[in-house]
């Protein structure tokens, strides 16, 4: 019961905290020990939104945005990395260990990865989505909304809404 308190004031005093450096964060959330390290201001989460032990939120610049919709679950040790939009719809599940990302480097011969421009486009996961565990979701993908991608799959194309997707890269197993 005191474990239950200090956490439920844990996450309670990491949200005042978020908040301060302008993160939006609508109603109550529960918050373990995630990372937010720059770029507060792009960062919104609806009520009802819970980040578990490690998840980072990095948006890469101004005017980059994560936007995570109401009661979904981000599991532990998932990063969302944006450059220009990560968007997540209501009641979703992520798995541990995942990826998503709204972009990628340039790279050419004789150039160093990092020293390209990045190549960005939107990425959005639609409402009632579940991502296993290990799923990485690529830059310009849309996951249609009630979809499922199995666990440990490099989603690379856009997938429609109610179906399940494995592999590497994710195809369409079956509809549901």
């Amino acid at each position: 019961m005191i474990l239950r308190l200090f956490h439920g004031l844990a996450s309670r005093a990491r949200s005042l905290a978020y908040r301060m450096r302008g993160v939006q964060i609508a109603g109550k959330c529960w918050l373990r020990a995630i990372e937010i390290p720059r770029h507060h201001r792009g960062i919104k989460l609806a009520a009802g939104v819970s980040l578990d032990r490690g998840v980072t939120l990095l948006a890469t610049r101004d005017g980059a945005r994560i936007e995570i919709g109401a009661n979904t679950y981000v599991n532990r040790l998932t990063m969302i990395d944006a450059d220009m939009l990560v968007e997540i719809g209501d009641e979703v599940m992520i798995g541990p260990f995942c990826y998503l990302t709204d972009h990628d480097h340039t790279f050419a011969s004789g150039v160093a990865p990092g020293a390209g421009a990045l190549v960005s486009e939107p990425t959005r996961i639609g409402a009632r989505c579940w991502l296993g565990a290990h799923v990485t979701v690529l830059k310009g993908v849309t996951i249609g909304e009630g979809s499922v991608v199995g666990a440990g799959s490099v989603v690379t194309k856009s997938l429609p809404a109610g179906v399940v997707a494995v592999g590497n890269p994710a195809r369409i197993l079956r509809e549901l």
